[in-house]
This record gives structure tokens, C-alpha cells and sequence, in this order.
């Protein structure tokens, strides 16, 4: 504190006051969403795959043409009437294109929320009770993490008749295991914290605690891994439809619309590399998102990306 003193009164001193500081309390969600906010590349996928989302889902209703419908313009290159032109068949690519975008992430997504419910649930409790149940149900997830995925879904895939939500389901019972090995490892390490014997000395159950304090307490590496899930499970629909184990006709997706353009690469190459770059830039956004979910959610990084 520093002493002012007045001129003309000896001796009296005044003292002068010192400014305040306000600290502001934030939660770890404030303080993980802002960390989140500042990765640049991250908000940039973001915004760009919320696009694209509300374009496969809302823009079918509101464009003129569907994916089903034939026109009269054959194989006609990208216009004002046709944006992704046409195919030999007169469907409009534009129709088609959203379609197969809808579909793709419908799979994409399901496979990522069902993989990680499964595995999420399965890791937390086998890190929860450790000793004999943790080493059965590692193993049996260890078996499945040997399996060829991309096999094991052709074959599958081949037996449930091109529906899409089959498929789903098919590739997230192949990939539930790599959520789980996550999880338990991080479980392993919460249920040796004060708030879990604080909650066993309150006389909580086993299921309380894992399902009320471990598995929220995990939510960073399990969001992470979801979004990682969501790009492996667009890519795999797309390598299934591409060799005609995956959506089949009536209906479509990004992989069986490159699937059929592949003989059109050279006289219809918009067939071909439009569904392509919309499969790269559904992957690209998914990727950078979860890298920037990877970075807000550690408590341990020292660099925000900006």
C-alpha cells in the first residue's frame, strides 16, 4: 500500500487505494468449450460439416428433382438446371448426391453411437471390477479386435440385403472394441480417485458409481473416440458399396455412387469426383473436429491451436 501525503497537513497521511480484481470461476465445460472455440481448424470442420448435414437432410425437400425420379437430359455436364449433372440414366446427380450424403451419414453415425454405447459401457465396467471379470471381457474384445473388420462386414453385408441400417449395425458389433479399450484404461485410473471411495463410504452401488461417477468422468476420451468412429464408419460403408456389398439400389450412397461412376471416369467424371469429395471432406471435418475435441478435453495440453 503507498502513503499519500497531502501538502499543507504534516503528517497526515491518506491512504491510497489499490485496485480490485474480479476473478471469474469457470466450469470445466466453459473452460473446455473455449479451448475447443480456439481451435481454428476444428470450428472451421465444424461449421462445414454442419452444412453438409443440413444439406443431405433438409435440402431433398426443397430441391425440384429426386433421386429417384428420371429426367430428360441424358448424361448432360454440370448446369444451372443440373449443378452435378446428370448420368446416363437422366437422374439428376445434385438429387442423387444428397441422397447418398443422407445415407452415408445415417450409417456413419449409427455405427459411432452404437460402437460407443457398447464399448463404453463394456470398458467401464471390466476397468471397474479388474481381476477376473476385467480379464474375460478383455478378452472376449481382444477376439473381436482380431476379426478382419472389412471381411467379416462383406460377408454380412452380402446376407442382409442392402439395407442400410443392417450395415450399421453390422460394422458398429465389428468396432465396439476400440471404444472399450479406451475406456477401461481410463477407468482403471478414476477408480482410484477420493470421489469413488467417497461415494462407496455413502454406500452407492457398483452400477451408480460406474454409470453416475466413472463413465461421465470419461466423457472426453469416449466423445473422441466417437468422432473417430463416425469417419471409419463412412469409410467402411463406402468401401462396402464400392465392391456391391453395401446400400444397393433403389436406394443410395457417396460409396455406390462412386461405385457406379467408375467405368465413367473419363467421358462423366463429375459421376465420379463429386461423391468422392464429399466422402474426403466428411472424413477431413470428422478428423479435425475430433482433433480439436482431443485437445480441448486434455487437461494436460499445454498449446491451444489457433
Amino acid at each position: 500500500m503507498t502513503d499519500i501525503e497531502v501538502p499543507g497537513s504534516a503528517g497526515t497521511q491518506l491512504p491510497h487505494s489499490e485496485p480490485e480484481f474480479t476473478v471469474k470461476q469457470r466450469s470445466q465445460t466453459q473452460l473446455v468449450l473455449r479451448r475447443f472455440v480456439r481451435h481454428r481448424a476444428a470450428m472451421i470442420s465444424l461449421v462445414v460439416f454442419l452444412l453438409i448435414l443440413l444439406w443431405a437432410f433438409i435440402g431433398p425437400h426443397l430441391w425440384h428433382y429426386s433421386y429417384q425420379k428420371y429426367t430428360p437430359d441424358n448424361s448432360q455436364p454440370p448446369s444451372w438446371k443440373h449443378p452435378f449433372g446428370t448420368n446416363s440414366s437422366g437422374y439428376d446427380a445434385y438429387a442423387q448426391v444428397m441422397r447418398g450424403t443422407q445415407t452415408s451419414l445415417k450409417i456413419a453415425i449409427l455405427i459411432a453411437l452404437g460402437s460407443t454405447f457398447v464399448g463404453a459401457i463394456w470398458g467401464a465396467v471390466a476397468g471397474f471390477y479388474r481381476g477376473m471379470v476385467d480379464a474375460v471381457m478383455m478378452r472376449l474384445s481382444d477376439l473381436v479386435l482380431t476379426l478382419p473388420l472389412f471381411a467379416i462386414a462383406l460377408v454380412i453385408s452380402s446376407r442382409s440385403g442392402g439395407s442400410w441400417y443392417w450395415i450399421a449395425a453390422v460394422i458398429a458389433g465389428l468396432t465396439w472394441a476400440y471404444v472399450s479399450r479406451v475406456v477401461r484404461s481410463t477407468v482403471l485410473s478414476l477408480r482410484e480417485k477420493e470421489f469413488v471411495e467417497a461415494a462407496r463410504a455413502l454406500g452407492a452401488s457398483d452400477a451408480r458409481i460406474i454409470f453416475r461417477h466413472l463413465l461421465p468422468n470419461s466423457l472426453g476420451p469416449i466423445i473422441v473416440n466417437a468422432t473417430v468412429l463416425v469417419a471409419t464408419g463412412i469409410l467402411t460403408e463406402t468401401a462396402l458399396s464400392f465392391v456391391g456389398f453395401g446400400v444397393q439400389p433403389p436406394d443410395t450412397s457417396l460409396g455406390l455412387l462412386v461405385s457406379q461412376a467408375q467405368t465413367a471416369v473419363d467421358t462423366r467424371p463429375w459421376l465420379f469426383y463429386i461423391p468422392g469429395a464429399f466422402i474426403i471432406a466428411i472424413a477431413l471435418t470428422i478428423n479435425f473436429i475430433g482433433d480439436g475435441l482431443r485437445d480441448a478435453f486434455d487437461p494436460r495440453q499445454q498449446r491451444v491451436r489457433q
